[in-house]
């Protein structure tokens, strides 16, 4: 039987061009069972472990089915965390590139001012978390007369931190009229309740992916005395040898102990928490998507949402204190078609929490064997050997679409009575670029920012030297970022 591809649920052409630049090939099989659901409008219960590729699930249709004139927001995506918010945001933002799609992120930690100024701008989708997206449907900077569609991903996460108040505040504002689809790993009775209450006939799908995990991720466990974590944690990097890993632990307070001991023997390594400065979070993530370290240190801030390719460890250096946390850190590994290696530290106290994940998961977690001399010794060696080798940048799926998109600054804006039919139809009538080349034109009161696509910056700039918009003389370089 043939592979069902991403032409079969005829999508548009803008949609299709963006999937295969990121290098989508044939759709996941919640992706083959969603899809379909959401572009005819249809109410989705979807019950789907992490790493299944549920996001596209979602973002494809709904990109697919965006009105691009209309100038409020037609999508609300709800997620729990910051992480989560800016990942999901990359990715409307990347299949929707070609169609122009609008997609911003509102969370805290962030200044609030800063988010008003983009829900001014013409946005086709929010992604915010709870409280910050309550925030500002209340002091009206987010206006929802027109949401069409509302995404709550992780709802049992959502519920776990104790968001669905604010959820339910927030769906109580929301237009009666609109398709809404709801996605969790597991859907205890809260979560049902909200759906009884909240959807119209959902469809319930269920991808069990258990099995996957199981065969993709190899589980290990050490058991081990606290005081002597760190003295086995260097032992199994040697043994292991991780191109690329996340190490969980359970507390800030931890993870900073952990880095510092790491940072004075000498590993590539950096810290993720709740503690950190929001723009400090985003660039290290952004950095180990890069591969420009190796070990990520966090607490369980990096378990869900984080799409980072060719993890080859996961180690649980303190095991989480909930089950479902357990499945949502080993699934950063093992993605894309991957394999990985799972492995946790446990004391002996914690052993029977270990033993009730397994038999809960049906998992089979191997008691690992602790590395002799010889073999820490050899990959001592290795281990130097590769950290020899320079540095070679990865490319995340997004930057690789990204690479031909040249954001260009233009010196006028609104004051200036500048629209944006005025920048396209300046760039529009440069020899060599047409409407096709021409993103997303965001209109600021004293300046504009447009993206170039198909690696045509250059040609724009050149074009724009000595030009007017509207009769205005103006200056034209590429964004500071």
């Amino acid at each position: 039987m043939n592979k069902i591809n991403f032409n079969n649920f005829n999508l548009s052409k803008d949609i299709l061009k963006a999937l295969e630049q990121l290098g989508y090939k044939n759709p996941s099989e919640v992706q083959e069972k969603v899809i379909p659901f959401i572009l005819g409008n249809k109410d989705v219960i979807v019950k789907s472990q992490t790493g299944s590729g549920k996001t596209a699930a979602f973002a494809i249709p709904i990109c697919e089915n965006i009105q691009l004139e209309e100038r409020k927001p037609q999508v609300l995506v709800l997620t729990p965390t910051r992480e989560l918010a800016i990942q999901i945001k990359q990715d409307f933002s990347s299949i929707g590139l070609f169609k122009r799609i609008n997609c911003i992120a509102v969370f805290g930690k962030e200044p609030s001012s800063i988010q008003k100024d983009r829900l001014n701008q013409r946005v086709h989708v929010i992604v915010g978390t709870p409280g910050r997206t309550l925030d500002h449907i209340k002091k009206n900077n987010l206006d929802v007369k027109k949401i069409k569609y509302l995404v709550i991903d992780e709802a049992d996460e959502m519920f776990n931190m104790g968001f669905i108040s604010q959820v339910k505040s927030i769906i109580d504002k929301l237009p009666k009229n609109r398709s809404t689809f709801l996605f969790s790993a597991t859907i205890p009775k809260e979560i049902l309740e909200l759906c009884d209450s909240y959807m119209n006939h959902p469809n319930n799908i269920e991808v069990a992916s258990k099995n996957s995990i199981q065969d993709k991720i190899r589980q290990i466990y050490y058991e081990v005395e606290s005081y002597k974590k760190f003295d086995l944690l260097n032992k199994i990097i040697y043994k292991e040898l991780p191109d690329s890993s996340i190490i969980f632990c359970r507390t800030k307070k931890n993870v900073d102990d952990l880095i510092e001991k790491m940072k004075n023997k000498g590993y590539s390594c950096s810290a993720l928490h709740g503690g950190m400065l929001q723009a400090h979070r985003i660039d290290v993530m952004e950095k180990f998507k890069r591969g420009e370290f190796t070990f990520l240190v966090s607490t369980d801030i990096a378990a869900r949402g984080i799409d980072v390719e060719n993890i080859t460890h996961i180690i649980n250096y303190d095991i989480p204190m909930e089950k479902e946390s357990y499945v949502h850190r080993i699934g950063r590994t093992g993605r894309a078609g991957n394999t990985g290696v799972a492995i946790t530290l446990v004391t002996p106290r914690e052993y029977r929490f270990l033993h009730e994940i397994a038999l809960h998961y049906e998992f089979n977690i191997e008691n690992g064997t602790i590395p002799s001399i010889e073999e820490v010794e050899r990959g001592k060696q290795l281990f130097k050997q590769k950290s020899k080798i320079p540095h070679k940048p990865k490319n995340h799926k997004s930057e690789k679409l990204n690479n031909n998109v040249t954001k260009i600054y233009i010196s006028a804006g609104k004051k200036k009575k500048i629209r944006p039919g005025d920048i396209a139809g300046a760039i529009a009538s440069i020899p060599g670029i047409n409407a096709d080349d021409i993103g997303i034109i965001n209109i600021q009161d004293n300046f504009s920012y447009v993206d170039i696509l198909s690696d045509k910056g250059t040609i724009v700039l050149d074009g724009l030297k000595g030009k007017t918009i509207k009769g205005k003389s103006i200056r034209a370089e590429i964004a500071q970022k």
